[in-house]
């Protein structure tokens, strides 16, 4: 297949153009398949309480740039001046850098020796194993994994969960349908597991057979359930960590092209 065939990436919002620019910088051609939006949530009564409540809780957890921007966009409404001793948390890089650039804060983020950024490694920093008596903010979109919320709470905080956003799920437009069907691209770059499970209708022996690059150990799993058969494990979900998983692959991939011989004895 020719060299131009693109990478498929599938991040919603802001956080596609820092992907594909970091993936383009390769040298390689980007598509994105556009299956999901990301929508505010309108503010509740209980929004709005959670707001001016904010200095009570000791502790504010974060899964995503995303959840981080609707924050910012919450505090500066309520909290000209952030209260002072609150520590911060998020699941990964990218939205640490989010609440910093935005809020000033200093954040944790999982330890380095986890590999990822997973809830999973998050939940391995000692300040979060004994929570008694604290209370919690954990900032999410709608909808999602349960973990943090419920390991936070069994550790004996008192958590409150508040879904800032919604995800919209659609089809990928008809020409790329059929570029997945065909296996028309080079990698397919996926750090979600609801975009994953989601894409995975639409996708064939050809497509279960190209690279498929994941943000951790956890998706990896997942897509060998939905039957891919070598998903590449980036080490993190940023767009510096995607691309040189996609470098990665995209090398092996061009190796086999280059000597068919191996290929064929691998099919054998």
């Amino acid at each position: 297949m020719p060299a131009t065939r693109p990478v498929l990436i599938c991040r919603p919002g802001e956080r596609s153009r820092a992907l594909a620019g970091a993936i383009e910088a390769l040298g390689l051609p980007v598509a994105n398949l556009d299956v999901m939006t990301l929508e505010p949530v309108p503010e509740t009564p209980a929004l709005r309480s959670a707001w001016l409540d904010f200095d009570h809780f000791h502790k504010v957890v974060v899964v995503s740039p995303f959840a981080a921007d609707c924050l910012y966009e919450a505090l500066d409404r309520y909290w000209p001046a952030l209260p002072l001793g609150t520590a911060w948390y998020a699941v990964g890089a990218a939205t640490a850098a989010t609440l910093h650039d935005r809020l000033g804060v200093r954040v944790h983020v999982p330890p380095a020796r986890a590999g990822e950024d997973t809830s999973e490694a998050l939940l391995q920093l000692a300040s979060l194993r004994d929570l008694e008596g604290q209370r919690i903010l954990l900032v999410a979109g709608e909808g999602g994994r349960t973990l943090l919320a419920d390991t936070l709470a069994a550790r004996g905080g008192r958590v409150a969960r508040l879904s800032l956003y919604r995800r919209r799920l659609h089809p990928p437009p008809p020409a790329m349908q059929a570029r997945l069907a065909r296996g028309d691209y080079r990698a397919l770059v996926i750090s979600s597991g609801e975009l994953l499970e989601h894409l995975a209708r639409w996708c064939n022996e050809t497509t279960l057979n190209q690279p498929l690059i994941v943000s951790s150990r956890r998706l990896a799993t997942l897509a060998n359930d939905l039957g891919f058969c070598t998903p590449v494990v980036a080490s993190g979900a940023t767009p510096a960590a995607l691309a040189a998983a996609v470098a990665e692959a995209c090398d092996s991939e061009d190796a086999d092209v280059d000597h068919d011989d191996l290929d064929d004895l691998e099919k054998g």
